[in-house]
Order: C-alpha cells, then structure tokens, then sequence
C-alpha cells in the first residue's frame, strides 16, 4: 500500500526511506508509526513542544504526552527526539488568534497550526534531521494524480480533517504521509490494542491546537483586556451582561446567561453581532431566525492545494465549518476585490475569520478565509 504514498518515480524501497513521525503520544500518532515500521520504513518520531503553561489543575500536558510517546517509541523500537516549537507556535498562531478575537473575527487556530507548524516549523525541523518525509496521525489521504498529489478527506467521516489541512502546498503535501487516513477509527485503536501500544485507550485530544480543551473565554480573558457590556436583542432591548464581546464568537450558543426574558419563548439564543466599540452583543432567538442566515460570503483570497486553473466561476462545493455537510456553491472573481462564493442554500452563522474549504467529490482543493458575510 505504501506504494500510493510515494511519487511514481521513487524507486527506493523503504528501508531506503528515512520518515520521522510527529508523535504526539497519542493514538493515531502511535498507529501511523507502527504501520510505517511495520511497512519496512527507516522510522524516527519527533515529538514538538508548542506550549508550555501549566493546565488550570496546575500540571503540564506536554509532559504527560512526552512520556507516553517515549514508551511508544521504546516499544516500537524506534528513536525519539524532541523539538521546543513554543515560541514559533506563539509568534505565528497564538498571536494571530488574540489578534483576530481584538478585531471581532472568529480565527480558526488549527488551520494556522497545521501550516505553520506541523507542516512548516515541525518539518523544517525534521528534515534537518535527515528526514525525507514527515507522517502524522491525521485522518486524511493523499494520493499522486499524474505528477500532482491530490489531498483526500479521511475514511472516517466522523474523523475527517482535511478541513484544517486545506492551506497546504504541494511542496508541503509531497513531503507528507498519511498512514491513518485509510481507516476508521475503531480500527486504529484495535490495531494499536493488539500491538500492546498502552495508549490504544487514550482519550483524544480536544480544544484549541497544543493548548487543550479549557473554558475558552475565561482563557481568552488572560490575553485580551475585557469587561462587561449589554447583550441587546435585534430591537435593542437590554436583556443580559457579557463579560467582553471579543470573547464570544458569532452563532455561539451556550454561554450566554439570557434566561426569563420577558414575551421571548423557550428557544435558544444566538450571537449574531459583535459591537467591540460599544462592547455590546446582539442576539437573535431561534436556529431559523432571518437574521442568522445569509447565502453569500467573501474572501480576500484563496489557497489552492493544487495550481489555480484561473476558470471562474467554478461550481464546487464546501464547508463554513468543521462537521458541516457539503454545500453546494459557485465560487466567482470579483474585480479587484478577490472573491465571492454564493451557496445554493442558505447557511446559518457565517463568521468572518473562520474558514472556507472547497470540495469536488472527495478531493479537498483548498479554501480561504471568511471575509464578509452579505
């Protein structure tokens, strides 16, 4: 199978290939390694530190993951090293999320991670270490079109993340190996079970990239100055107190405190504006309010994983969200102003700063970010 991996010409077979895994010591991390060891590949793991406060319970995660990829690493029977990334991850993400919360967007740090870091900072590193590709445990595939390699979303459905992979290049996804991508799953911890890997049963990492599942505004609060202001409705009536407009984002939902609002109904509250000058929110009530839905949107511009073959406009489909069911759309050049994609159907929340990724079938072509919404 490892043949799909590689370009056509390369001949070498994989003992002659030096792949330095990004082991997180987690499961996925460990399965891609035991496969690519298992397939005959000269292996390493590279194991990236990218942040480096302690946890609200007062304990460093990383540390706990070190270990856990060390023991991995020990049984597979392959070396680990280690690479301090914490202030490329700072400079280059962290900033730009604080930056673009300060501006009333919605960033998507994950898709900034994985191209400036993993893919970017991670395989610099790599390669200096004598690397000729770099693999990692993301539920995406990857396969060579003629003399292109194409980016596939994952096997899993439920696990696809070719949605936050969607910014790479094709120097960059040349370079990279996918060996998870194929498989469900269930079928990863089973394999990584019956290998004796002891993190088969670890829980999956969730929250901002490197930082963790944490309560986001109370953490966003520790770096952006905030303080309390009105929630008003699309009337604007008062009805509740924020603790910062920049710390909630469009379409949120939970979190709001509105409750027992006079002639409302039992439906449930959504953030539709952000008012950073008057620090106010304005809400509008119910999931099909007029008011939360819109079918045009526009990018300032767009990254395609493969050459932009310059025909406009373009029937595709896409995503405004990660889970979200593809939605058909046509994608248009608008002079001098970049681009403009109208959907077929309407969307709910669109959210400047989030991300667009465009399909056609199972191939990810790239996407943009959310510029205005109309």
């Amino acid at each position: 199978m490892y043949k799909s991996w590689l370009a056509p010409s390369d001949s070498r077979s994989p003992d002659q290939i030096h792949v330095v895994v990004a082991m997180s010591g987690g499961v996925d991390s460990s399965v891609a390694a035991l496969i690519l060891k298992e397939a005959g590949f000269n292996c390493s793991a590279l194991f990236m530190k990218n942040w480096d406060e302690m946890e609200d319970q007062g304990t460093c995660q990383w540390e706990e993951d070190v270990a856990d990829a060390l023991q991995v690493c020990d049984m597979l029977e392959i070396p680990l090293n280690t690479v301090d990334l914490s202030k490329d991850y700072w400079d280059l993400v962290f900033k730009d999320l604080l930056d673009g919360y300060k501006l009333g967007r919605t960033p998507n740090p994950d898709v900034l991670c994985n191209r400036e870091i993993k893919f970017k900072a991670f395989a610099d590193e790599a390669f200096r270490l004598g690397g000729d590709f770099i693999a990692t445990g993301h539920y995406v595939q990857s396969i060579f079109n003629g003399q292109k390699k194409l980016l596939l979303r994952g096997n899993d459905p439920q696990k696809d993340q070719s949605y936050f992979l969607h910014t790479l290049d094709q120097e960059q996804l040349k370079k990279a190996l996918f060996p998870v991508g194929h498989l469900r799953k269930e079928q990863v911890r089973e394999l990584a079970k019956k290998a004796g890997i002891t993190v088969h049963d670890k829980k999956d990492s969730t929250g901002i990239c490197f930082i963790g599942e944490r309560d986001f505004r109370q953490f966003l609060s520790k770096y952006i100055p905030s303080e309390e202001g009105h929630i008003i409705d699309t009337a604007g009536n008062r009805i509740g107190l924020h603790q910062g407009a920049a710390l909630y984002t469009i379409g949120q939902r939970k979190g709001l405190g509105i409750g027992g609002v006079k002639n409302a109904t039992d439906e449930p509250w959504f953030v539709v504006e952000k008012n950073l000058t008057k620090n106010e929110l304005t809400v509008a009530q119910g999931t099909s309010n007029p008011v939360l839905l819109g079918d045009r949107l526009t990018l300032s511009e767009i990254s395609w994983v493969n050459q932009d073959n310059g025909e406009y406009p373009k029937s595709l489909s896409a995503k405004i969200r990660y889970r979200q069911p593809d939605q058909k759309c046509l994608v248009s050049k608008r002079d001098g102003r970049g681009y403009e994609v109208s959907f077929d159907q309407m969307q709910r929340s669109i959210a400047p700063g989030q991300s667009i990724v465009f399909y056609e079938n199972d191939v990810c072509l790239g996407g943009g970010i959310i510029e205005i919404s109309e």
